[in-house]
């Protein structure tokens, strides 16, 4: 593999790339787990859009969710992935690699 080929913009997972992704997965690094409305918040995000994003992450094994009620109220909580916290950090050791170039 040539140095030139490390600029590959397909070798940037595209997954956690994005950029609403890429902050909920670092609040999601930083937390043991994450209610729906603090990651919203944290995150400054319209309800829909960070919805479909976290069924995205989900989909794809880098989060998970638990459901709940208290009282009436159903929640729900994120976190973050054995799986997922690898590739972050994956992610994040690649995008540094390309920066200490």
């Amino acid at each position: 593999m040539t140095a030139e080929s490390d600029y590959d913009y397909r070798k940037i997972d595209a997954l956690i790339h994005s950029r609403l992704r890429l902050a909920i997965l670092t609040v999601l690094m930083n937390v043991e787990e994450s209610e729906f409305s603090f990651l919203r918040d944290k995150v400054n995000a319209t309800d829909g859009n960070l919805s479909a994003n976290l069924r995205r992450l989900e989909d794809s094994g880098i989060i998970q969710t638990t459901k709940t009620y208290s009282g009436r109220r159903p929640i729900t909580y994120y976190r973050i992935t054995d799986a997922g916290r690898k590739s972050f950090i994956r992610y994040v050791e690649h995008l540094e690699r390309l920066l200490d170039r």
